[in-house]
């Protein structure tokens, strides 16, 4: 909890850690609302599929860029100014007329998003490298406090009845802090890197990073998307227990972050990711006894184990020789949203054609995976 207490007692390190929990109040505050926009657009469920392909078209189309815009106006210019426009644009689905202006306001929605995820990721890489501190991983904890706290929004759906006015408020509050703590981080520019020529070494830190980026976050899409469903259909839980798995989940993997940073900095980086690997291969022995009660113990364990991967290979990333730092969280964030949005249709399918008890042992293969991955990027790093 080291770092936590850093960030509530030191504003230089609050305001960046503030622009991780803005963009999950925004897209959360979004996220509630997605059934109403499809009841009031008159859209189907595959039509609403594809508009919310365009929210992850627009990340996508602003990852090769983003690492040039931030080393062009800064990366705390960048941050404050992408969570404006942020801001924005999480305003136009809502208000969006017909389907066609739905999935244009999604596009630039998730553009904006992007860029402000690869440029709060690099500030706060900056940031530890020139104060020698760690709160990367208690970062990701405040993305996951601003789930927490858009969920928590959802009590305002019925008194206010009113979409517009429900992210008119989330805007506000995200504005009002980002204001307010802005000038920690306004200022902010990425360190100046002689970038070495070209080489297949160079590029493999990067390739295992992604892999691993790639795996841990689409493990986490799937346990988010199919948690619930495997408890009903193949624990037989209850109702009331069906959502116990991704609480589960959810809880672990916010408490994780706020401590990872303080392990990590005792054991490294690399460590830290294979224990995460080995807590969440253990999750999943337990997912798979069929078991309700071991089964939610295993989606908690996993919520433990993933919480470390995703900060800390954003870490080593910005650290890479001869590297821009941007660039290599970049490349490592756009591995791990393919992962993210690839790995629950891939399961889906699995499930439709097999079993879903047959996707949760390939997630565990996946679990190994990543473990092989770490053991890899330690020999490499030796």
């Amino acid at each position: 909890m080291r770092s936590l207490r850093l960030i509530l007692g030191n504003a230089r390190y609050f305001g960046p850690s503030w622009v991780f929990a803005s963009i999950n109040i925004l897209f959360g505050t979004w996220a509630i609302y997605i059934p109403t926009v499809k009841d009031a657009l008159n859209i189907s469920k595959s039509e609403l599929g594809i508009a919310i392909f365009f929210l992850a078209l627009g990340v996508f189309t602003i990852f090769p860029f983003a690492s040039a815009i931030i080393n062009k106006f800064g990366v705390g210019k960048t941050t404050f100014y992408g969570v404006l426009l942020s801001c924005i644009t999480a305003m136009l689905p809502l208000l969006a007329p017909n389907y066609y202006i739905l999935m244009g306001a999604l596009f630039l929605f998730g553009a904006t998003n992007g860029v402000t995820d690869i440029s709060m990721n690099t500030l706060v890489t900056e940031i530890e490298k020139k104060d020698k501190v760690k709160f990367m991983a208690a970062s990701h904890g405040f993305f996951s406090l601003g789930g927490v706290l858009a969920g928590l929004g959802s009590f305002l759906i019925g008194p206010l009845s009113n979409p517009v006015l429900h992210m008119s408020i989330a805007v506000l509050l995200v504005l009002v802090v980002n204001f307010r703590f802005r000038s920690q981080y306004f200022s902010e520019i990425a360190e100046e890197i002689e970038n070495e020529p070209f080489s297949f070494g160079l590029l493999k830190p990067l390739l295992l990073l992604g892999l691993i980026s790639f795996v841990a976050m689409g493990s986490e899409g799937a346990i988010v998307d199919w948690s619930g469903l495997y408890l009903k259909e193949i624990t037989l839980a209850p109702e009331a227990l069906w959502g116990l798995g991704f609480l589960g989940f959810q809880v672990t993997m916010t408490l994780g972050r706020f401590l990872g940073d303080g392990i990590s900095d005792k054991i490294g980086s690399i460590k830290i990711v294979a224990i995460g690997a080995i807590l969440a291969i253990i999750g999943y022995f337990l997912v798979l006894t069929g078991n309700t009660y071991f089964s939610i113990l295993g989606f908690a364990l996993n919520g433990l184990g993933f919480s470390v991967m995703v900060p800390e290979v954003f870490r080593i990333g910005g650290n890479v020789k001869g590297i821009d730092s941007s660039k290599g969280i970049a490349f490592i964030a756009g591995a791990g949203y393919t992962g993210f949005l690839c790995a629950p249709p891939i399961l889906g399918f699995l499930a439709e054609n097999y079993s879903l008890t047959r996707s949760f042992v390939v997630l565990l293969a996946c679990g190994f995976l990543i473990l092989l991955f770490t053991l890899l990027l330690k020999r490499k790093k030796a």
